[in-house]
C-alpha cells in the first residue's frame, strides 16, 4: 500500500497505558478486517502514554505498512486523541474504538452493514454492561437519558467510542473539551443521519479504568453546554435576550406599581416597600446586564464561526509511509507533518483547506 493508494476505511485507536493490549488488539483487527476484503489503515494514536505504548505501537509500524502512528506530545485526552486520529485518517469510513480490549472488533462488519444502509454515523450500545452498577451503569443511565432529551438523538449509548463516521461528516466537526461523547448530537445539528446497534462489551483484561464517578458530574455539565450549542451557538441573544427581557418586564412593572402608590397614595417606598423596590431595580438592571450580554455573545459567536482555528493537540510525532510516498493530502498546506522534533499543531479545518 503507498500513500496514494485508495483506502476505504480508517479503523482510529487512541491510546493512553495500554502497552498489554497494543498486540492483542491490533491482531484482532487484522483478522476481522482481512474478512471484510477492502483496502483499510489504522490510524493508532499514542496519548502521552508514560509505558511501553509507543515503544509497541512502534514495533507494529515497521512490521505493517497499513499502520499509522500519531504520538502526541503529552496527555491531552480521548477527545483530542480521537481529533488527531480523525484529522489524520483518509478512509471512506472512520471507525473509531478503544484501546482498552473493551470493543471487539469482530463486530466492526456489523458497522459497516449498517453504513450501507446510507446512515452517516452508526453509534454501538453497550446494552448488557458488566461494570458496577452505582459507579458506571446507573449514572450512566442518568446521563443518557438527559442527553437523549436535550439532543433530541434517540441512542441508548452516547459513552461509548465504538462507532462508524463518514469521513465528511466527522471531520466537520470541531471537538475540544470532552465531547467525543456528544458527536452524534453535534453531528444532527447540521442533519447527519443516525443507527444504533447493540455491541458487547467485555470485561477489561489490563490496565486501570480511566473512569470514576467525577466523571459523570463533568459529562451532567458537559450536557448544559451541548444544550446551549445545539440550540443558541448561533443566535446567543435569543438565549439570554430571554432572561434580559424577564427581569427588565418584571422589574418595570413592579416600578411602575410602586410609582402609582407613590403619586397616588403618598406611601413612602422605602419605609413601606423598601424590599419590594430592591427588587424591582434588581430585576431590571439584571436583565439590562443579560440584554447587553447577550449581544456581546453574539459579536463573539460571529467572531468564533469566522475566525477560530485553535488546535486542541500537539503532535511530537508521526509514522506514516504516506508521508514517505508525498501523499498529496500531507503536502501543501499542511507539508509540516513530516515528522520533526518540533511540536505541530494542526487547525480543525486545515485538512479541507489543503484537500
Amino acid at each position: 500500500m503507498t500513500g496514494t493508494d485508495p483506502i476505504r476505511y480508517s479503523i482510529v485507536v487512541p491510546f493512553f497505558n495500554e502497552e498489554q493490549s497494543v498486540r492483542p488488539l491490533y491482531e484482532k483487527i487484522i483478522a476481522v478486517m482481512e474478512t471484510v476484503g477492502e483496502p483499510y489503515e489504522m490510524v493508532f494514536v499514542d496519548d502521552g502514554s508514560r509505558d511501553g505504548t509507543y515503544r509497541e505501537l512502534s514495533k507494529l509500524y515497521e512490521a505493517d505498512e497499513r499502520v499509522n502512528v500519531i504520538r502526541l506530545r503529552k496527555n491531552f485526552g480521548q477527545t483530542p486523541a480521537l481529533k488527531a486520529g480523525f484529522d489524520f485518517a483518509r478512509g471512506e469510513i472512520i471507525i473509531s474504538m478503544d484501546g482498552d480490549l473493551q470493543h471487539d472488533p469482530w463486530e466492526i462488519p456489523l458497522f459497516l452493514e449498517k453504513m450501507k444502509e446510507g446512515y452517516d454515523i452508526v453509534s454501538g450500545w453497550r446494552r448488557s454492561r458488566k461494570d458496577d452498577f452505582l459507579t458506571r451503569r446507573l449514572p450512566s443511565r442518568a446521563a443518557n437519558w438527559l442527553m437523549a432529551r436535550l439532543s433530541r438523538v434517540q441512542l441508548h449509548d452516547f459513552g461509548t467510542t465504538f462507532k462508524a463516521y463518514r469521513r465528511e461528516v466527522i471531520q466537520d466537526i470541531q471537538l475540544y473539551g470532552d465531547l467525543h461523547r456528544f458527536i452524534p448530537a453535534l453531528a444532527s445539528w447540521s442533519g447527519a443521519t443516525i443507527a444504533e446497534i447493540p455491541i458487547k462489551n467485555p470485561p477489561r483484561v489490563g490496565g486501570a479504568s480511566k473512569y470514576n464517578l467525577w466523571r459523570t458530574v463533568r459529562v451532567l455539565l458537559d450536557l448544559i453546554g451541548i444544550k446551549f450549542l445545539l440550540d443558541y451557538s448561533t443566535k446567543p441573544l435569543r438565549f439570554f435576550g430571554l432572561l434580559g427581557l424577564a427581569g427588565t418586564g418584571a422589574g418595570l412593572v413592579i416600578g411602575l406599581v410602586l410609582l402609582w402608590l407613590k403619586l397616588v397614595y403618598g406611601q413612602h417606598l422605602f419605609q413601606e416597600h423598601g424590599p419590594l423596590t430592591l427588587i424591582a431595580l434588581g430585576l431590571f438592571l439584571g436583565g439590562l446586564h443579560f440584554l447587553s450580554l447577550g449581544l456581546v455573545a453574539e459579536m463573539l459567536a460571529r467572531t468564533y464561526y469566522e475566525t477560530q482555528r485553535k488546535p486542541i493537540y500537539a503532535v511530537r510525532e508521526r509514522k506514516s509511509r504516506r508521508l514517505a510516498a508525498g501523499d498529496a493530502r500531507e503536502n501543501g498546506s499542511r507539508s509540516s507533518l513530516r515528522e520533526t522534533d518540533n511540536p505541530v499543531s494542526l487547525t480543525p479545518g486545515a485538512r479541507r483547506n489543503s484537500a
